[in-house]
């Protein structure tokens, strides 16, 4: 099968470096863009292009991908390009006061705006309690007072008039006014009086209660001439208080007179200024309550007409850009702040505090998909926000509160956002499918790709994100042969000698640790060497259980063998995942054939130690048996298959070819070459499928034979399909050209257990017969004596 054996030419992809036209990446110009994310690129520019409602990104890739600089450096870019957002302020609600109205200007005019209130209510406070202590206030008080005090004694003289024609006199005690009956001008003593005669008695309570009625008219009159006093008085003070105060309004009125919200405060700041003027009487000292806690209020507060700033965009050049990395509800929606005070919690509308939403109104807000669904209400909150295009601010636990307490509710922001959300692919299939909301709010699928194709482009692409990345960090510049070899490690990653990977976060930190290296030899670049040397390093630093398990096998403690021939017994391959690092080794597959019908039994799965995917794998051989030998009888099979010295989760379907090599070769009772190790799955129809980690496993494998003795007749069979995935270490292609190891490539299991037994896999004659003396002819007659044998014993 010398047709099957791989050429070292195909065993790996090389970069060549003379393709460079450059001494150093310091020679190239900074790279523009993204390297091979063409689709995703397209998707985010027709994303942030469209300004439909629901529109907003999903960009879905691994992490190292580069999705979150990409969108990053596009929203900066595109952002630059459009106008600064509006600010956005809060002031006082003056009808219902818990429910803050915002105010809109256009970008930096609202710290301006704020500022200019600020000092408006500095003269107000200075100013306003002045007023009502004037020489020009009291004159007009005194002449309302005196008029009116002239109207008071008018009435009084005219009462006193009336009484004295009807013979009694006013006299005030303290109780009020008292009528004395006269006589000859002079008041009647009790005695005098009680000694009228009864008619007399009658005539004076007759005019009596008729002068108390007219007393009593003339007390209301007074009393209602005071009541238009004292409001007479108050329109006046809030004529004056008027006068005084719109000179301080009218400057500002005239600047912002194009803002219709900002003159209606005005307005009603003035309004609120005359409604307290109790406030401003005399004897009380007038301050500013600017956090609005003070428990004694001496004097009247102006912390009302003060201006909550809530965005200021005066420093923005071009649209926001707001990452959260923390979206929390409170970061994201924004919060209404209190203090402890007096044993109370006490806010005002100037405590009401900006969220990342409100932040990145009128530009992009980014947020890591895992972190929002992991935060409690704010994927839920952010549904809303986008369903009603306006940002309420709330309080998140009021909903859980059995008894509900008065708190502000801020005047809702109109939303104008493109959202995007970043994630794995897991979290947006799962969304898709689960939220039925996700695809109306989330529209736009960016999907970044773990791979990119190998082109010459993509090749100068990978040198061009080198030298970016050495002048971003100061790091040393690499020449051709380690851009090249850079260029490789990417391939490798990817395991395809037709791709890239797309992991940039892998690649730079190889760039800055082969970096490291060639500045502690004290060279001013990098070469290929320290790019190796960067490697080896990193593998020195993570395969501490790899060098125990190679221990174990070469001191026998894991049973592995590389030269000889059994029976029933083949080598596979197996890949351990440690964290960040992986690597392969040989792992023993035994199997044992005999009469029976249980069919294939896993002593894996009978274990619980087998994954679903390789208790299939082992399903389908019951398939490939019934397809080949079942056509013309029954089949009286039992196996068993066992990963030998297996004390942990077996998953995949990598060892299918290698059980199913054990069984043909147990059933043939042929012996399978130990030198020769095995990957691969299988179908039912026979065909060899590709497998993943196929370097590792050749490598892990490579390692055993060396470490035991290299005979030129040890390798590896590996599909045919994973010829791509080749990127092998230069040890391995130096060995397999010097005829030390092997590595053939098959389709079919037939083409694999030739090499492994040197015996014809045999065909099909007419007559449904096999090769005579082939595999498949000894398996067959084996199974054919097996069911005669068990009809045997039925009958019997």
């Amino acid at each position: 099968m010398d047709e099957l054996r791989l050429d070292p030419e195909v065993l790996c992809w090389h970069c060549d470096p003379n393709q460079f036209e450059f001494e150093t990446t310091r020679d190239l110009p900074p790279l523009e863009g993204t390297i091979g994310q063409d689709r995703a690129l397209t998707a985010i520019d027709f994303g942030l292009g469209i300004k439909d409602s629901g529109f907003n990104l999903f960009i879905l890739g691994h992490p190292g991908s580069g999705r979150s600089s990409t969108i990053k450096k596009i929203l900066k870019a595109r952002a630059q390009e459009q106008p600064a957002p509006d600010d956005w302020c809060y002031v006082h609600d003056f009808e219902e006061s818990m429910g803050p109205e915002y105010i809109r200007l256009p970008a930096g005019m609202g710290h301006e705006f704020k500022k200019d209130v600020v000092h408006l209510v500095e003269r107000l406070s200075e100013d306003a309690p002045k007023v009502l202590e004037g020489k020009e206030y009291e004159e007009q008080k005194d002449e309302i007072s005196s008029e009116y005090q002239k109207k008071k004694k008018a009435l009084f003289q005219q009462l006193d008039k009336e009484t004295s024609e009807s013979g009694f006199a006013l006299q005030q005690v303290l109780s009020g006014l008292v009528l004395m009956p006269l006589r000859d001008g002079k008041p009647l003593s009790q005695q005098e009086y009680e000694a009228f005669s009864d008619d007399e008695k009658a005539k004076y309570e007759v005019k009596g209660s008729k002068l108390q009625e007219r007393i009593n008219e003339v007390l209301d009159e007074v009393r209602q001439l005071e009541e238009e006093m004292r409001e007479k008085i108050l329109e006046m003070e809030k004529e004056v208080l008027l006068y005084a105060m719109s000179p301080l309004f009218v400057g500002l009125e005239q600047k912002y007179r194009n803002f219709e919200r900002v003159l209606e405060h005005f307005e009603n700041c003035k309004k609120d200024i005359i409604n307290q003027i109790d406030e401003f009487r005399p004897q009380k000292k007038p301050q500013i309550s600017i956090a609005g806690i003070n428990g004694k209020q001496e004097g009247p507060s102006f912390e009302r007409y003060l201006v909550n700033l809530f965005i200021d965009n005066s420093s923005l050049e071009g649209a926001p850009v707001i990452y959260e990395a923390n979206p929390t509800y409170l970061n994201v929606f924004g919060r209404i702040e209190h203090i402890i005070h007096m044993g109370g919690a006490i806010t005002n509308f100037q405590m009401i505090k900006a969220g990342a939403l409100h932040r990145a109104n009128g530009g992009y807000l980014i947020l890591d998909c895992r972190e929002v669904l992991f935060n409690l209400f704010t994927y839920e909150a952010l549904k809303r926000c986008i369903r009603n295009r306006e940002v309420k601010i709330e309080d998140m636990a009021e909903q859980f509160r059995l008894i509900a307490t008065v708190s502000l509710k801020p005047q809702p922001i109109p939303l104008d956002c493109k959202i995007i959300l970043i994630g794995t692919p897991i979290f947006y299939y799962l969304l898709f499918d689960l939220d039925p909301d996700f695809r109306k709010y989330f529209k736009v699928k960016v999907d970044f790709d773990q791979m990119m194709k190998n082109t010459w482009e993509n090749v100068q692409q990978h040198a061009l994100f080198i030298g970016s990345k050495c002048n971003e960090e100061n790091l040393l510049h690499f020449d051709p042969t380690a851009v090249a070899r850079m260029v490789e490690y990417s391939a490798r990653l990817i395991e395809d000698q037709k791709h890239f990977s797309a992991s940039f976060i892998d690649i730079a930190d190889l760039i800055r640790e082969s970096s490291f290296y060639a500045e502690r030899e004290g060279r001013d670049k990098v070469m290929d060497k320290h790019v190796d040397l960067a490697l080896e390093a990193r593998v020195y630093r993570s395969n501490k259980l790899e060098e125990r398990i190679q221990e174990f096998i070469e001191d026998g403690t894991i049973l592995i063998d590389t030269e000889g021939a059994i029976t029933g017994q083949v080598n596979g391959l197996t890949v351990y995942q440690l964290g960040g690092y992986s690597f392969g080794k040989p792992a023993r597959v035994t199997v044992r054939t005999f009469i029976g019908k249980e069919g294939m039994v896993n002593i894996e799965r009978e274990a619980k130690l087998s994954g679903p995917i390789h208790d299939k794998g082992v399903l389908i051989l019951n398939g490939f048996f019934g397809e080949r030998y079942a056509r013309d009888k029954p089949l009286a099979l039992s196996a068993s298959i066992c990963f030998e010295q297996s004390y942990s989760w077996v998953e995949g379907d990598s060892a299918s070819t290698t059980e199913l090599y054990g069984l043909l070769s147990s059933l043939a009772d042929l012996p399978v070459n130990q030198g020769i190790a095995v990957t691969g799955s299988v179908n039912q129809h026979g065909q060899v499928q590709p497998i993943g980690g196929v370097n590792k496993k050749i490598e892990g494998y490579y390692a055993v034979c060396k470490a035991m003795g290299l005979t030129g007749k040890q390798g590896v069979i590996i599909p045919e399909a994973n010829r791509k995935n080749l990127m092998l270490k230069p040890e391995i292609i130096a060995a397999v050209q010097q005829g030390d190891f092997h590595i053939w490539s098959v389709a079919t299991v037939d083409q694999g257990i030739e090499i492994l037994t040197g015996t014809p896999a045999g065909e099909v004659q007419e007559d449904g017969t096999w090769t005579e003396g082939s595999v498949n002819a000894r398996v067959d007659k084996r199974l054919r004596e097996m069911t005669e044998i068990a009809c045997k014993f039925a009958m019997d």
